[in-house]
């Protein structure tokens, strides 16, 4: 279906609010701008979201050669890899630039939202959320299987997130944790993110339940919508998401130059 001049201005609205949200509930280290183009730096913690440049007007597309290499030097001063992060706030004409000079897209993802009045989580347990920061990130290191290497960056990611965080853990009879959930509440906004559920635990009804338990959580403070994200090629992940009731916003893309592997 052909998107319209007044179908698009309204789209970009929300995708620009869902952007914002995204980077307040998992927020870089360092942000630079050039223009709109937000470059997000974090030496400590590898994730793409927080280590990329990412076009935030679809009309900011001036010099764009030029904002390349200075964003090229700015990851290459740190040791990381020029990578750009294409969401629909992405300039077209860049796009093309991209496109043209070889760049490869991979990584690309969903972001979904949903109105959480109009979800049922009736049956989702009220469980209260975790109080220890450190609980969770010990938890979220064993779920995700995340290298020891990375406690100290993800310690920080977590630490610098303003909006209130809450914490969810699963664990098992022996005490070890397998599946983990973290819940932004910013004001209407309730952003549900690093979930995961341990591979030996899968298709049991954890994710769906840890997630609802999540959102009726954040409903209580006042949240109205929810937003998530989940990799394209996730087909577990968007198929709990659908039975919850969430529906696609948009998708963005990651996008590196050629003979770059991220």
């Amino acid at each position: 279906m052909a998107t319209t001049g007044a179908d698009r201005v309204p789209r970009l609205t929300v995708v620009r609010r869902l952007e914002a949200a995204g980077f307040r509930a998992w927020p870089a280290s360092s942000t630079f701008y050039d223009g709109t183009w937000a470059v997000r730096v974090t030496t400590s913690f590898p994730a793409k979201r927080l280590n990329s440049v990412n076009p935030l007007d679809p009309a900011d597309d001036a010099e764009i050669e030029a904002r390349i290499e200075r964003a090229e030097a700015r990851f290459a001063a740190v040791g990381r890899p020029l990578v750009f992060r294409q969401s629909p706030l992405a300039p077209p004409r860049l796009i093309r630039h991209l496109d043209e000079a070889g760049w490869s897209s991979f990584g690309e993802s969903i972001v979904y939202t949903a109105d959480l009045a109009s979800l049922d989580l009736a049956e989702a347990i009220d469980r209260i959320p975790l109080q220890d920061a450190r609980r969770y990130l010990e938890a979220s290191l064993v779920v995700h299987r995340r290298p020891p290497a990375l406690r100290e960056g993800l310690e920080a990611v977590l630490a610098s997130i303003r909006p209130p965080a809450a914490y969810f853990v699963r664990e098992n009879d022996e005490g070890r944790p397998i599946a983990v959930a973290l819940a932004i509440s910013d004001n209407d906004l309730a952003g549900i993110l690093d979930v995961a559920v341990d591979s030996g635990y899968r298709r049991q009804g954890i994710g769906i339940d840890l997630v609802a338990t999540a959102l009726r959580h954040t409903a209580h403070k006042g949240a109205r919508t929810g937003w998530l994200q989940v990799e394209a090629e996730n087909a577990a992940g968007r198929a709990l998401y659908a039975r919850l009731g969430f529906t696609e916003a948009y998708r963005y893309v990651y996008r590196a130059p050629p003979g770059i592997i991220v």
